[in-house]
């Protein structure tokens, strides 16, 4: 019987020979593989991936939502904080600050996933967080931190383009100041912030809306805007001729004021040098002191106004008593003397046109000492002045009242004020005898009146109008003098004190000048701080600078005013006797 292969059972293929392949055959034998591993180390690897992968959902979750919740958090808190503030437009709606949006840079530090990498790209817009200290912000587990505050669009644009995780862009109101430096000191600054820290700005502050900030009630809707008191165009003029003042007598600095008589109402203020507020660095210069109510200064023969106002309105002397101006005064060691010696006695009126230093002592000597600083302290002098404007500084005055010092401050010296002081007294000499503290918002002639306090009789008003006039004809003010406009005004040149002594070569000149005189509208005081002599002549006393500024300034800002000039008026008339 034969055997076939389908005649083999199980038992008979277990013994089946192994066939070997021929020598250099690619084909080789090989056993059965064994298993390719324990069941537990499938089950670890399982485990391992889970755990991998779980880690990564509850990081997506945590920077999907705690994340987002804070950073979403603090930037809705920051845009109520930062809203709204209200436009600042002059007295005829021209505008002086507004709010405009500006994008800002932030990060999400815990949503970045290569510091290094956003470091360098950021850098290669904004060279300045390539630092390290914003390494070190973005290397935190901060959830939300500023990078950079006001981005110019071009800046947005291309920060945006590099498509960095983690980093974006909130938008925020900021301040912008169309004048740039014009009002600077008058409008101040708000920071980045939207927060007040100078000028009308921080004043606005303190009048609510920092408190509407805070509590998350100051929105993106329009507040209504706050009007000043201030001409936008008279102060451009004030501004202008200020410039043009220092760059033709080299002057260091300058200041310049422009008020209303009769409602205290500051119509213009400028103190050179400034600063644009769209730059807030600059504010912080020392230069750039608001010189005309933040600094105090002698301010010189321009106080003869006052002295003589208080030697009148003591009842003790008349416009045509007299007094020995005939030689220098010595007294404890100091020697008071004139810069044009009269070498005679000289009338009130005469002391006042030929600025006698030595008249103007032995008058304030006769009236007593305890009368001057009754009066200067009702003229507001010897206080701080009472304004809107943060910036204000108490005057400097002497530790001790005695002789000397009464008659050196009869012509202002050894006292320092503001010059914003200095106007306001003129004022009331000029407005028929109130005493009106000076407002930047504004203020109608029924409301001054009730917070006037009145400081001299009228009589004495309508002398020192007429001693106003009078040396605008006759006296040192002739250069003050505009074709049309009555004007009048006093000046004063103050020596500065250099290392405790006075500087012959380095003064401060003064002019206080009110037009119309025959009905005094508004106030003007320019001051220059170092002037030097014009080109080819050889003084640099306030009569050759400060007046003729004042002149300038009149001439522009008369028919913004709404003052007519009388066309037919010789320019030397005088008022009506008094």
């Amino acid at each position: 019987m034969s055997l076939v292969a389908s005649d083999f059972s199980p038992l008979a293929a277990s013994v089946r020979p192994r066939v070997k392949a021929p020598c250099g055959s690619a084909f080789v034998s090989r056993p059965m593989a064994a298993d390719a591993g324990s069941p537990g180390r499938v089950v670890v690897a399982m485990l391992a991936f889970v755990v991998i992968y779980g880690l990564i959902a509850a990081r997506l979750i945590d920077l999907g939502l705690s994340d987002e919740t804070e950073a979403s958090g603090y930037i809705g808190a920051q845009q109520a904080i930062t809203a709204s503030r209200p436009d600042l437009v002059d007295r005829n709606g021209e505008l002086l600050a507004s709010d405009i949006k500006a994008p800002s840079l932030y990060a999400e530090p815990r949503k970045i996933l290569d510091v290094d990498e956003a470091i360098d790209k950021l850098s290669s817009v904004l060279p300045e967080l390539g630092s390290d200290a914003v390494r070190r912000r973005l290397d935190s587990n901060a959830g939300f931190v500023w990078l950079k505050r006001e981005l110019t669009p071009l800046q947005r644009d291309a920060i945006h383009r590099l498509g960095i995780p983690g980093i974006g862009f909130l938008t925020e109101n900021r301040r912008f100041y169309p004048g740039g430096a014009t009002a600077s000191h008058v409008v101040g600054i708000a920071n980045v912030d939207e927060q007040g820290i100078a000028g009308l700005e921080k004043y606005i502050d303190g009048q609510g809306i920092a408190d509407l900030q805070q509590f998350g009630f100051a929105t993106d809707q329009a507040l209504k805007p706050v009007k000043l008191s201030m001409d936008l165009r008279v102060q451009h003029v004030v501004r202008d001729e200020l410039t043009k003042a220092m760059e033709r007598y080299k002057a260091i600095a300058s200041i310049g004021i422009v008020l209303d008589v009769h409602t205290g109402e500051v119509m213009a203020m400028s103190s050179l040098p400034d600063f644009d507020p769209n730059d807030p660095a600059e504010a912080l210069k020392p230069e750039n002191l608001n010189r005309a109510t933040a600094g105090v200064y002698e301010m010189g023969s321009v106080f003869k106004t006052f002295s003589i106002a208080m030697a009148l309105d003591s009842g003790k002397v008349t416009p045509d008593d007299k007094f020995d101006a005939s030689k220098p005064i010595c007294i404890g060691g100091f020697t008071i003397h004139d810069f044009h010696n009269m070498h005679r006695a000289l009338s009130v009126s005469e002391i006042f046109v030929h600025s006698s230093n030595i008249g103007t002592a032995r008058m304030t000597l006769d009236v007593g000492i305890d009368q001057q600083q009754e009066f200067f302290k009702r003229l507001g002098l010897l206080d701080k002045v009472q304004t809107e404007l943060p910036e204000v500084v108490n005057p400097l005055l002497p530790r001790k009242w005695t002789d000397i010092v009464a008659m050196t401050a009869s012509f202002g010296h050894g006292i320092s004020v503001s010059p914003m002081q200095t106007a306001v007294a003129g004022a009331a000499l000029m407005n028929g005898g109130l005493l009106i503290e000076p407002t930047f918002f504004p203020r109608t002639r029924a409301q001054a009146e009730k917070v006037a306090k009145r400081v001299t009789s009228k009589r004495v008003s309508d002398i020192m109008r007429y001693l106003f006039r009078l040396n605008a004809v006759e006296g040192s003010g002739r250069s003050a003098r505009v074709p049309g406009y009555m004007v009048g005004g006093k000046t004063g040149t103050a020596d500065k004190i250099v290392n405790g002594r006075y500087a012959h070569d380095k003064r401060r000149n003064s002019f206080m000048a009110a037009f119309p005189m025959d009905d005094p509208q508004y106030l003007v005081l320019v001051t220059l701080d170092e002037p030097k002599p014009e080109e080819g002549k050889r003084f640099a006393t306030a009569g050759w600078n400060a007046a003729p500024t004042v002149s300038k300034i009149i001439a522009r800002i008369a028919p913004m005013l709404g003052v007519v000039p009388h066309v037919t008026e010789d320019s030397d008339t005088m008022l009506v006797s008094y």
